[in-house]
């Protein structure tokens, strides 16, 4: 985990955490748990940390699981709230569907995602893409 400042120039420390994600290592997702959890020890309304964690742990998931290469996750805590980001290195998108009955536990994250993040979306990389969400850390 890294702490880095915000751009050259500014006074004030932007918390941040950035961690390599290895290649079909699903330990990475309690680690990136633990590691937001303790960058958001004292952020936001309570439920919000949880909140970002469960939709943490779902990107990662989804990066390690669907592309088969290594990714990168990047959070930050700024003054209108808490955007994480995991970049992969696989330019095909992300699917976002309708969890169905029959799917046992598989196809939610996304939905999650869609449903409990203030924002989210999918950016295009030269080599890959990042999903990314945005939790306010003073809503409901």
């Amino acid at each position: 985990m890294e702490d880095r400042a915000a751009s050259a120039g500014e006074h004030t420390q932007t918390p941040q955490l950035r961690r390599r994600l290895g290649r079909a290592d699903l330990r990475a997702v309690p680690e990136a748990r633990r590691a937001l959890r303790e960058l958001l020890r004292t952020w936001g309304r309570p439920g919000r940390s949880d909140i970002a964690e469960l939709l943490t742990s779902e990107l990662v998931t989804n990066a390690i699981v669907h592309t088969d290469r290594e990714a990168v996750l990047t959070a930050t805590v700024g003054p209108g709230g808490l955007r994480v980001e995991v970049r992969d290195f696989v330019a095909r998108r992300p699917r976002l569907r309708v969890p169905n009955a029959d799917d046992g536990t598989n196809g939610r994250g996304l939905f999650l995602v869609q449903s409990l993040a203030d924002a989210w979306g999918v950016q295009p990389h030269g080599v890959g893409k990042a999903v990314w969400f945005e939790l306010d850390a003073g809503a409901a």
